[in-house]
């Protein structure tokens, strides 16, 4: 059974930074319509720190595609800082995912050929963000934020998978976007790097960010505010881990 624990923590702060309402989702397939999402509706408000957990196949990945306009409801809106997802060009969601929204992969989706330097400055470079000369600064001050700037000019092949995912992280920080998600975003690292990783996240919420990530690690999503339990395409609890 859905709560509504989720609408109450907003109810007195304005509006929602991530606010879907009765979203559906299904996908033709050649044995017909196969539903992925029911009736969702959700609110986060800025600052939070979400995890969101749940079967295979429960819908987990696509809500976050909802959120980051990777994928359109088939029914239902999609407002994300302001902006109604749902109802933009493709055009519009690459400029506005662009500035708006920070996503970080489970394998890190680093450019091989540029250097980790240059691939945090490529978000600014594509968005026009920053004043040129402003970019390489930026780019060398989140990766002293995540603890990497004496790896800037090594290609990605040269890191460690979790110097990568820090890169990642940077990159999707470089247009100072008001929501960060992940899928799966440390999945690919061993335990102790991943914990690594989730310190850095929390550092990042402390500072104000809101980071929504899909994990199958219970241990981690133990460390977030608030855990989104999906099951069968519904939001099937949205509990609160009592702490702030």
């Amino acid at each position: 059974m859905q709560t509504t624990q989720s609408h109450d923590l907003n109810g007195s702060n304005g509006r929602a930074l991530i606010d879907l309402q009765g979203v559906f989702k299904s996908y033709e397939t050649g044995a017909g319509e196969v539903p992925v999402l029911n009736d969702i509706n959700l609110k986060v408000r800025e600052g939070e720190f979400i995890s969101v957990v749940g079967p295979s196949g429960s819908g987990k990945s696509t809500m976050l595609n909802m959120v980051t306009g990777i994928d359109r409801p088939t029914d239902g809106e999609v407002f994300v800082a302001g902006e109604a997802v749902h109802g933009m060009s493709e055009n519009q969601l690459a400029r506005w995912r662009g500035k708006d929204v920070g996503v970080i992969f489970q394998f890190f989706q680093l450019l091989p050929t540029l250097t980790i330097l240059e691939n945090v400055m490529l978000p600014m470079d594509f968005c026009h963000t920053f004043p040129k000369r402003r970019r390489k600064k930026r780019a060398m001050d989140l990766l002293e934020l995540v603890s990497i700037t004496d790896q800037a000019h090594k290609l990605p092949s040269a890191l460690s998978g979790g110097q990568q995912q820090r890169a990642a992280i940077a990159r999707a920080l470089a247009n100072d976007p008001p929501v960060i998600v992940g899928d799966e975003p440390t999945g690919n690292l061993d335990t102790h790097t991943a914990d690594e990783v989730f310190n850095l996240f929390e550092k990042l919420v402390s500072q104000g960010k809101t980071l929504m990530i899909v994990t199958h690690d219970r241990s981690l999503s133990a460390r977030t505010k608030r855990v989104l339990h999906l099951l069968d395409g519904r939001l099937d609890r949205d509990e609160s881990n009592g702490y702030h």
